[in-house]
């Protein structure tokens, strides 16, 4: 391998100068292709002079005139070469770059960030540089990999120098690449082996492409499983926050609330909200808005859940089908609240600067820091619920009013207040869930009706009134769903999953984990 790279890297060498008026002149006035070959030529220099004017022409901010091009700043004249103040000429015309040669002082631009001080726009630019490999920019880049201290961004230089070498006439630097390249793991590069495969000629580099591909797809293979597993990972999360308030309203109350979307709408909706508050009176602590927000968002679903039951719900105990048309009916009317108060249209919420951006492990392994810290809340709620249900007295209230609410009532319980706690907890959840989700998706009045089905789904495949089966039902889901869609498309894998679902629950009625007892249905 040492012995490659060596070979590789002493074929070319770059002579490094200064701008020069001609060279000004080529990539600004001519045809298209004699500029783009001036632009090459140049840009192997790396000097700030050619990028400062590389970077003018890019913006629309040069003048030719007599022969002459100027940079043009604040209405006055730049010598390009020098970089002095000149008069610029009355008859001076604008110079004109089509979309090609836009496209081209961009791929410029991204290869002469190589020489920046900042280590992540030089890997940036190496990045850049293996979407479109160039051997007219090979001087450029053995310049820039002899300068690299950095052993990673060292490493994709010669990555990038071999891709671009793939194009060679030489059959020799074309064979060393190949073999090169298959420790590359970038999708972008097995498309290019892919192509330089079917117009090779020589048996031996065919063969050498060859190889390096079977490598490469099976290190790729790898990222999109990981990527697969991920993806079922953060839609399990999404799931398990959608579903963890209605396992408290549904598998703990056996309350059938089909507003339970809607309350999540409310938390969305609730950080919108708290949003524009801090844009329009702390725009310099934006950034901690969703930390204020997700009290806001719990607390106002917990207070609609709480006039809900207290003020429809509890006269429907013991009634399913009712409880069922009037929670639909209340759903329909709070979704046309939301569209008298807030419009018809999404509603645009941002993410902050920490949950922007994401963390990239390979080529085709991206983990957005949005789903990242998803998928963490996710956790972080689930571990508060169980505590609360299983080690305080709220908790304690609930599980003895589920289980017997006569002897509750007789232990001097007072179940009426239970019930409402215990739905206002379940609805403040939701909330939760609606605020996480503003984040990852658009806010709208329909929003909660993407996702009452599948919570639905979630509690009763876990188990009804079982936490963990509703943990293991969300994940089990998210990470099957993602596996079918990547075969059969995204359409199928719903139907595939609901149908597995059904033919599941038929088996097994009482869900993944039954409730135990002397029953004769346990």
């Amino acid at each position: 391998m040492k012995a490659i790279l060596l070979a590789l890297f002493t074929i070319l060498s770059g002579v490094a100068h200064a701008l020069t008026p001609d060279e000004a002149k080529a990539m600004a006035l001519g045809d298209t292709d004699a500029r783009i070959e001036a632009l090459n030529k140049a840009a192997s220099h790396g000097d700030d002079r050619t990028a400062a004017f590389v970077q003018a022409l890019a913006d629309d901010a040069v003048k030719s005139a007599g022969g002459k091009v100027f940079i043009v700043k604040d209405g006055k004249g730049i010598d390009p070469v020098t970089g002095n103040a000149v008069d610029l000429p009355a008859d001076a015309e604008d110079v004109i770059s089509n979309n090609r040669m836009r496209g081209e002082l961009d791929s410029a631009l991204a290869a002469m960030k190589l020489f920046s001080k900042d280590a992540r726009q030089r890997a940036a630019a190496v990045a850049e540089l293996q979407k479109d490999p160039d051997e007219s920019r090979l001087p450029l880049i053995e310049k820039a990999y002899a300068a690299e201290k950095d052993a990673a961004i060292k490493e994709q230089l010669a990555l990038v120098r071999a891709t671009a070498l793939l194009g060679s006439a030489d059959k020799a630097k074309r064979l060393a690449a190949a073999q090169l390249l298959s420790s590359s793991k970038s999708a972008a590069t097995r498309s290019l082996l892919l192509l330089r495969l079917k117009e090779e000629k020589e048996p031996d580099v065919k063969a050498a492409l060859d190889s390096s591909l079977r490598r490469m797809e099976s290190s790729l293979a790898w990222g999109e499983r990981a990527a697969a597993v991920f993806s079922g990972i953060s839609l399990g999360s999404i799931l398990l926050l959608a579903a963890l308030g209605l396992a408290i309203t549904y598998g703990l109350m056996g309350v059938i609330n089909m507003a339970h979307g809607e309350l999540m709408m409310i938390g969305a909706y609730a950080t919108y909200v708290v949003q524009g508050m801090f844009r329009q009176y702390a725009p310099g602590a934006f950034d901690w808005y969703l930390v204020a927000a997700l009290p806001v968002a719990f607390f106002a679903s917990a207070l609609v859940g709480a006039i809900l039951e207290r003020g429809v719900i509890r006269f429907l105990y013991g009634r399913p089908l009712e409880t069922l048309l009037a929670t639909w009916g209340i759903s329909l009317a709070l979704q046309q609240a939301v569209r008298s108060i807030f419009g018809a249209q999404n509603v645009g919420v941002e993410n902050p600067s920490w949950m922007s951006g994401g963390v990239a492990l390979m080529d085709n392994l991206q983990l957005p820091w949005n789903r990242i810290v998803i998928i963490g809340f996710a956790a972080c709620v689930l571990g508060g619920m169980a505590f609360l249900i299983a080690r305080t007295r709220l908790g304690l209230f609930v599980r003895g009013v589920t289980q017997n609410r006569p002897i509750a009532s007789c232990m001097g319980v007072n179940t009426a207040r239970v019930d409402t706690y215990a739905f206002a907890l379940g609805s403040g959840i939701a909330g939760l869930a609606g605020c996480a989700l503003s984040q990852v998706g658009n806010v709208g009045p329909d929003l909660g009706q993407a996702y009452i089905v599948d919570s639905f789904m979630v509690v009763v495949l876990g188990g009804v009134g079982q936490l963990m089966g509703t943990v293991y039902a969300a994940l089990g889901l998210g990470i099957l769903n993602k596996f079918i869609e990547g075969w059969a498309g995204a359409v199928l894998a719903k139907i595939a999953v609901l149908v597995l679902i059904v033919i599941f629950i038929q088996k097994r009625p009482q869900g993944l984990f039954a409730v135990k007892g002397r029953s004769a249905e346990a």
